[in-house]
């Protein structure tokens, strides 16, 4: 659909404003190879905190908007949304971030801020929101993610980082940590001495494994490979593994768990872990596979169990999220990258040979393209 004279108009007012300038990574087609580019960011607004940008977490959701598999990309795709740095400049209005600030952006950075969600802090629901990148924004202009050197965010859509917490490791959790944290928070699977089942050992489940601990649980991971029983139960911490094509293992467990999280973002049948739950029992899927999900209505209505979805978190979520991961020493396991590496990453994240998150060093490593 071709920009409307009025869109036109406020996307030029907005290039008068996007005075300056950063070093990016970026995607020019469906490739989806990364190559540097430069680009404009805007200026620093009355409500706005720039941050020098030091650490950002890769996600298998830059790997999916850079080749176009959503069929979404506008490009050039600069992505990015597990931002970490350091503050540069604040507008005249902001009062809770100062220059030098050790801060965060994730999967947002605008939204309407006054409907009916925003009010209530699920910023994330929002029928404005804005993504932190391949979005429109409020200007006309497209917004750019964090691998780039700097970035221009609207107040309430930074987060603060504990002391506690390193820049590097904490990156991931603007994403995967806030994915599973939300959901298990809402579905009450955050009360000590429940059982939670983690569908998946990647980005997101392994997250969900240290959580899932730090609130005091019983965490039984399931996964359809053998080999990562060693590193559930021995270095993540889970009380108990299970192999999913193992059907006297999935049995033994039947009627366990009071719930379950599906970070599995493969086309597998959902029916079978069904059966693993009490009455009662919630699977929250956080992963996105992209074929329909198919289950039979007697596995949801036999034992009255429920089948939901969780899309990130609101800000204030956020926040929280982090405070609660810095106060139990939680964080993302991470392979810290060079910019150079970038499409080298890529190309292992597809074939998931990462345990269990990559992370670029922007602030070392990602030069100027001029």
């Amino acid at each position: 659909m071709a920009p409307t004279v009025a869109a036109e108009a406020a996307a030029g007012a907005a290039k008068q404003q996007h005075t300056g300038k950063a070093a990016a990574l970026a995607a020019r087609d469906a490739s989806g190879h990364l190559a540097p580019l430069t680009i404009t960011r805007r200026s620093t607004g009355d409500d706005d905190v720039a941050i020098r940008i030091l650490y950002c977490g890769i996600c298998h959701s830059d790997l999916h908007s850079i080749k176009n598999e959503w069929n979404n990309a506008m490009y050039p795709v600069v992505p990015g949304h597990e931002i970490a740095g350091v503050v540069t400049e604040v507008g005249k209005n902001v009062t809770k971030f100062k220059p030098g600030d050790r801060v965060g952006v994730g999967c947002m950075v605008n939204s309407c801020q006054s409907c009916a969600t925003c009010d209530e802090g699920f910023e994330n629901h929002c029928p404005g929101l804005i993504f932190t990148y391949n979005s429109m924004d409020l200007d006309g202009t497209v917004t750019y993610g964090g691998y780039s050197s700097n970035v221009v965010v609207h107040e309430r859509f930074v987060v603060r980082f504990p002391d506690a917490m390193p820049l590097d490791q904490g990156a991931p959790l603007l994403c995967a940590g806030i994915t599973v944290y939300s959901p298990m928070k809402r579905h009450g699977l955050n009360v000590p001495g429940k059982h939670v089942g983690v569908v998946g050992l990647g980005g997101l489940g392994h997250v969900a494994v240290k959580f899932a601990k730090a609130f005091g649980m019983k965490v039984t991971v399931i996964s359809s490979s053998p080999a990562k029983k060693q590193e559930a139960t021995e270095r993540l911490g889970a009380d108990a593994f299970i192999v999913s094509k193992n059907e006297e293992e999935m049995k033994a467990a039947a009627a366990t768990m009071d719930g379950i999280i599906n970070t599995v973002s493969a086309n597998i049948p959902v029916a079978p872990y069904m059966g693993l739950m009490k009455p009662y029992g919630k699977m929250i899927m956080v992963g996105l596979p992209d074929k329909p999900l198919e289950i039979p209505p007697f596995n949801l209505v036999m034992g009255s169990k429920t089948l939901a979805g969780s899309c990130i978190g609101g800000m204030r979520d956020t926040q929280e999220m982090l405070d609660v991961a810095a106060k139990h020493g939680v964080t993302a396991d991470i392979e810290v990258v060079g910019a150079d590496y970038v499409n080298t990453a890529m190309e292992r994240l597809a074939k998931a040979d990462v345990r269990y998150r990559f992370v670029i060093d922007i602030g070392n490593t990602l030069k100027s393209s001029e």
